[in-house]
């Protein structure tokens, strides 16, 4: 198991750059276990361990790509699926002191919108998307996703 330590700055100068730093971080490491800390000091800043492994990389061209959504116009019925799931992620957030990208990026909510799985296994074909989030979060989304 190895660790590593982030910054997230929370002044608008930083917040995009460091979050975008940690996302691809995630995007290329088996998570194990996360600690977050809120830190005020002469800037405020969340500080995060990440516990983790490589990822081993296997080509197989028979694998399917995961699914992320473009940026394109919504449906009505997809933007009040986004706007539940935001509500969602942000009581979530609040509930467990975290930020809000540590549930889910505006991407992956967008791309749950679009993709409207019917089932937690279904959750795996969107981008950003593994069994730590899904195990966490898959019942409460999916059953957004239906209800909405």
């Amino acid at each position: 198991m190895k660790v590593k330590f982030f910054k997230i700055r929370l002044s608008d100068e930083f917040i995009h750059s460091d979050q975008k730093v940690l996302d691809r971080f995630l995007a290329g490491h088996s998570i194990l276990k996360y600690e977050s800390a809120f830190v005020q000091d002469e800037e405020s800043y969340w500080s995060v361990i990440i516990y983790y492994e490589e990822l081993k990389i296997v080509f197989n061209e028979a694998k399917a790509q995961k699914y992320t959504a473009d940026d394109g116009a919504l449906s009505p019925d997809e933007i009040r699926i986004l706007e539940s799931l935001k509500i969602w992620r942000s009581e979530k957030a609040k509930d467990q002191s975290l930020p809000v990208y540590f549930i889910a990026t505006n991407k992956e909510l967008l791309s749950i919108a679009r993709y409207r799985p019917g089932k937690k296994e279904e959750l795996l074909d969107i981008k950003g998307f593994g069994k730590h989030k899904i195990e966490n979060y898959g019942e409460e989304i999916i059953e957004i996703v239906e209800t909405v």
